[in-house]
């Protein structure tokens, strides 16, 4: 009885150890993938840095501005993966075009590299990889909004109506945007 009271206490001690182990990508907050070298997320938390690099992630874009709570040692904890690592600081309230054109620039260069783009809650990576989907790989707009509006509400677009605005101006050509295939 006393082996047994003993081995319930070992497999309990062991038990979060287990759980930080089955972390998985979909453990990470509104992730979304979207193809064999593309997928978007909200905040990537220290628990969730083994399973981006299991999944073979090569390149990692954070769209959020840094942040002691969110992301103070992101960039390291990842690089020490030997996964590439960009930051571009979008600011919540005023997404520009130039934050757009860096994001479209890196994720020109990037080539094949499998890539996850993430911000807190997958709002602005969403929005920005959507635009590069439809701008830069000419997939149907149809086809890429379904991963946007699996983020994006009618409402969240009229409580945040800079985001709608970018996104509208974006796709009309209201930007000087680029692309290494047009």
């Amino acid at each position: 009885m006393r082996s047994a009271a003993a081995f319930l206490a070992l497999l309990l001690t062991l038990l979060p150890t287990q759980q930080l182990l089955a972390v998985e990508l979909k453990d990470i907050l509104n992730y979304h993938f979207i193809d064999e070298s593309l997928s978007s997320a909200g905040q990537v938390q220290r628990e969730h840095i083994e399973a981006v690099a299991e999944a073979g992630f090569e390149l990692v874009i954070n769209l959020g501005p840094a942040d002691k709570d969110y992301n103070e040692d992101e960039g390291f904890m990842i690089s020490e993966q030997g996964i590439a690592y960009v930051n571009i600081p979008v600011i919540w309230d005023a997404p520009t075009q130039q934050d757009l054109q860096l994001f479209f620039d890196i994720m020109d260069a990037r080539g094949a590299r499998k890539t996850l783009v993430h911000c807190y809650a997958n709002y602005r990576a969403s929005a920005f990889t959507y635009l590069y989907r439809v701008l830069h790989l000419g997939v149907p707009e149809a086809e890429a909004r379904e991963r946007l509006d699996a983020v994006w509400s009618d409402e969240a677009f009229a409580a945040y109506p800079m985001w709608r605005e970018l996104i509208d101006d974006a796709l009309a050509g209201n930007f000087a945007i680029s692309s290494a295939e047009n």
